[in-house]
């Protein structure tokens, strides 16, 4: 085990840097910040590339050095200086960012969730747990969404990443490959034309799409969707916040079909 005392110190550079999505491209790793994530990766299977803890915490977990390929022992102010909480619980790790730019081994099967520029960090890890809880099977991210593994988005994931395929891509492409094995890909959209989601008749392979916070869906994906569906709002509320909606969608449509 390395003990580290300076910010200074190339490790805790690198640690830091991998706040932006940047670093995080380049070295092809990201940071988990505080036991739960910590937990649930090597529960996963994840292979810790490097642990970081304080004193207190390594000394109250020995485990720790043995779930990791290297150990280090960090002071409280270096375990500030790299993460981005204002109180760490002073353990954190590396791990490698998953493949998010290939395509399923297999045919598309299962629920899946697609975000269209969604941008607000909370609310993409708040989908994503929440597809995790409803059984879906992966989470398709397209471009101008938060970035799925920036500090922020992964506290909010809760390790739901570890359960789901997650891909970056092209929602186009996604929604035709979709479409082309005879799976509806269902859309998002306040109008007359769109669809009261409780009539929709569950089916086992299908695609979510949800749109950004204040402008939806995009018109050329929504030109594209076998359906559009809308919540009915018995209050006077004007909208439902973006996360809150794909929740009541998500676990409408991926009904047990047994």
């Amino acid at each position: 085990m390395e003990q580290l005392t300076s910010i200074h110190n190339q490790h805790v550079k690198d640690w830091k840097k991998l706040q932006t999505k940047k670093a995080r491209r380049q070295t092809g790793t990201y940071l988990l910040d505080g036991w739960h994530l910590v937990q649930e990766a090597y529960k996963a299977g994840i292979d810790l590339l490097e642990v970081i803890g304080t004193a207190e915490q390594l000394s109250a977990h020995p485990e720790l050095e043995g779930m990791a390929n290297a150990t280090y022992e960090v002071t409280e102010e270096i375990m500030k200086h790299i993460t981005d909480t204002v109180t760490p619980q002073g353990i954190a790790a590396v791990v490698a960012l998953p493949d998010s730019h290939r395509l399923p081994a297999e045919p598309l099967h299962g629920a899946w969730l697609f975000l269209d520029r969604v941008q607000d960090p909370g609310n993409v890890g708040t989908m994503v747990r929440t597809a995790d809880a409803a059984g879906f099977t992966g989470v398709v991210v397209g471009q101008r969404s938060a970035d799925l593994f920036g500090p922020k988005v992964v506290r909010s994931m809760q390790g739901s990443q570890f359960h789901l395929q997650m891909f970056e891509g092209d929602l186009q492409k996604w929604v035709a490959d979709f479409k082309a094995v005879n799976a509806p890909v269902y859309g998002t959209q306040l109008n007359p034309q769109a669809k009261n989601f409780r009539t929709v008749e569950p089916t086992e392979t299908f695609a979510l799409i949800m749109g950004n916070e204040g402008q939806g869906m995009s018109n050329d994906l929504l030109n594209q969707t076998s359906d559009n569906l809308y919540i009915p709002m018995r209050g006077e509320a004007e909208s439902l916040n973006v996360a809150i909606s794909a929740g009541i969608l998500m676990f409408q449509l991926n009904q047990n079909l047994d």
